[in-house]
């Protein structure tokens, strides 16, 4: 059986709420509004993990039915990324910034 590498304790309050312990909340690298996952095994014991957004976007999931289905019957046209055409990209790029936390402008969704 694997050792434990860090143990973290926690109290539920009369609500049955609880803080995660900071040990935790670093381990399995949550942020304020992320989700947890809990998942019940067999024997008892409770694992604890970081969930993943699954939230499904039509037109993102159309797109890349689009591109599949295109590669798909026209893949003799599909060419290797090019050196240059990396260092095009990145050049492109290079001075914009990005902040995924950032929500998007009312017209911009």
């Amino acid at each position: 059986m694997a050792q434990a590498v860090l143990v973290a304790e926690s109290k539920l309050t009369d609500r049955f709420q609880t803080t995660v312990p900071s040990l935790v909340r670093q381990a399995l690298h949550l942020g304020k509004k992320d989700t947890i996952k809990y998942t019940i095994q067999k024997n008892g014991n409770v694992l604890m993990s970081r969930a993943v957004s699954t939230e499904e976007d039509p037109i993102f999931e159309s797109f890349l039915s689009f591109l599949s289905n295109d590669m798909q019957q026209h893949n003799d046209k599909l060419q290797l990324l090019t050196a240059n055409m990396c260092l095009s990209v990145e050049n492109l790029v290079e001075d914009v910034e990005i902040d995924i936390d950032t929500s998007l402008l009312e017209e911009d969704e």
